[in-house]
């Protein structure tokens, strides 16, 4: 089939990884972006399903790494590259993208480029060179910091917990576990505006499948209840634009500490403030991965986000 007019303005994108999140990015890309098209999906598994659905849909593919995506006719096209490998694959592969001024996706915890969460600091990041994803937990649980620092004084602290289906986590996500708290951590306080982040991973195995479920713990000193309701309020609707799935499970929580009742968190100090509590619950979009996958999801839907604002700016890609 001949391409469109409009195909030919697509800016050309490769995949590395061929994985659950590789693999539903794919699908993504091919069936929804009006700026971006597949250009190549690389992997280290010839038999791997990502590859043989990349083959299927007419992708260029190398099962031999980013050396041989090197020598496909199309590589030399592609100016956006997705890594969805390991944060250990993750600095090679940028070494390799950077020599060659291709632009880098990460959706992996390596965390060499700037933290990059769409609803919170997306245009601040257009012209780096990589751009990281944080992890699924922090994409689900940043907003929320933020919605509630933003609107507050201080948040000294703010601890996430993450519960996934052990059936979304794939060998990549597992390997990763201990990247995934310190990068998840480090987002809390750098983008979400805590003074100090926590993160913690839970893999559920429970059948069937649960839905992704977050929850997150701020310690607000300054801000008022109401005020940060509407935030979180603006913020889920703002996350639900690209993450449809992304909703409260229940009210926000609010308990205050002042006078003789201060909290004291260990290693931090006594602080008189509100502790806000927030449920949060994920269900993914369901182009690839089963819907409780949305911990997969919301990292597909907010890198493909980021590289369609990429493309704009960057490469002139039509809005």
């Amino acid at each position: 089939m001949a391409k469109s007019d409009l195909d030919t303005k697509k800016i050309k994108t490769a995949i590395i990884g061929s994985g659950n999140i590789g693999t539903d990015l794919m699908i993504k890309i091919a069936e929804s972006s009006d700026v971006l098209e597949v250009g190549c999906v690389i992997g280290i598994d010839e038999a791997s399903e990502g590859l043989a659905m990349a083959r299927e849909r007419g992708f260029a593919t190398s099962h031999e790494g980013v050396e041989g995506a090197q020598k496909l006719d199309v590589w030399k096209d592609v100016k956006i590259v997705f890594d969805a490998t390991s944060a250990y694959a993750h600095a090679k592969h940028d070494a390799i993208c950077e020599a060659e001024n291709k632009q880098m996706v990460d959706l992996t915890p390596a965390a060499i480029g700037p933290y990059c969460v769409p609803v919170v600091n997306m245009d601040a990041h257009l012209d780096a060179p990589n751009v990281n994803m944080v992890t699924c937990g922090g994409q689900a649980t940043i907003p929320m910091v933020y919605a509630v620092s933003r609107v507050s004084d201080s948040v000294p602290y703010a601890e996430i917990v993450a519960s996934v289906s052990s059936r979304s986590a794939g060998p990549g996500t597992r390997a990763n576990i201990d990247e995934f708290t310190r990068t998840t951590a480090k987002g809390i306080e750098q983008v979400g505006g805590a003074q100090k982040g926590k993160a913690i991973i839970i893999l559920n195995p429970a059948e069937p499948p649960m839905i992704m479920r977050d929850t997150v713990y701020a310690l607000s000193v300054g801000g008022k209840e109401e005020d940060v309701r509407k935030s979180v309020a603006n913020m889920v609707a703002d996350v639900q634009a690209y993450v449809p799935g992304y909703r409260l499970k229940q009210e926000v929580q609010f308990e205050s500490f002042t006078g003789n009742n201060k909290l004291h968190i260990p290693g931090l100090g006594t602080y008189e403030g509100t502790k806000v509590t927030i449920f949060l619950e994920v269900e993914g979009a369901g182009h690839y991965l089963p819907k409780y996958a949305g911990n997969l999801d919301i990292m597909t839907s907010a890198g493909m986000g980021t590289a369609e604002a990429i493309a704009r700016k960057k490469f002139g890609a039509a809005a």
